[in-house]
């Protein structure tokens, strides 16, 4: 591969030294042109000197958000550097997020495997969300944690026949509607009494063994448990 120019953003002397060392003897073809502790010397160097890799540490000076906004401003600067974050925030997955929005092109953690030519290397020739493994097992466990919740949901609703109405009614239930705002929603074309059957049906569904009175909140928890309702996409329809 041919050569290119790199700058590395680390405020922790120690971890930049150990940095340096790994580019200079895995990763030949990177050309560090400069070194950062802070924003305002980064700004500097990219002034003078446009990298085609910007090797960019979350934590500078104890925040967080520095190393977000640098990527953000990069990248609305000079889309096409590319900008993979090497970031001992191995706990902070928020910040992930943040950083893959402000346009990162991977998240290597500072643990495990740590820095590789075989990372680097797959950014520059332009792979879109480089991980390493630690991070990748996070994603691995997450993906197979929504798919098991969806596929949960998609046996629930069909053993306990469940239609569109039905969860619509649930989910906004369960954000607070009451009945007479639940029949102004678009597209749901029951008045209270209809919905006050529906709920009484699904009461009977959910609660086949139950002989006393369940109320709304009740049924929205027994929703909640089989996962027919998800309790992290509770958003309301348009009214």
């Amino acid at each position: 591969m041919e050569k290119f120019k790199v700058i590395i953003v680390e405020d922790v002397p120690l971890e930049l030294k150990g940095t340096q060392g790994i580019i200079r003897s895995d990763i030949p073809e990177a050309e560090v042109i400069g070194t950062a502790d802070s924003e305002q010397a980064y700004w500097r160097i990219l002034k003078q000197q446009k990298p085609d890799l910007v090797l960019l540490d979350l934590g500078l000076g104890g925040s967080t958000t520095v190393g977000v906004e640098i990527c953000r401003h990069t990248k609305e600067l000079h889309p096409d550097v590319k900008v993979l974050i090497f970031t001992g925030e191995i706990l902070n997955e928020k910040l992930w997020v943040d950083v893959l929005d402000a346009g990162a092109d991977g998240i290597i953690l500072k643990t495990g495997e740590l820095l590789t030519r075989r990372d680097v290397l797959a950014v520059m020739e332009g792979k879109q969300l480089v991980f390493n493994e630690p991070i990748l097992e996070k994603i691995v466990e997450r993906f197979k944690g929504v798919v098991s919740g969806q596929l949960i949901k998609q046996e629930a609703v069909v053993n306990y026949e469940i239609d569109e109405y039905d969860e619509r009614f649930l989910r906004h239930l369960a954000l607070g509607y009451t009945k007479e705002q639940i029949t102004n929603l678009r597209g749901m074309p029951f008045g209270v009494k209809s919905l006050e059957k529906r709920q009484n049906d699904l009461i009977r569904k959910l609660f086949p063994d139950t002989t006393g009175n369940v109320n709304a909140t009740r049924l929205v928890v027994r929703a909640l448990e089989l996962r027919i309702l998800d309790i992290d996409n509770l958003e309301a329809d348009d009214e």
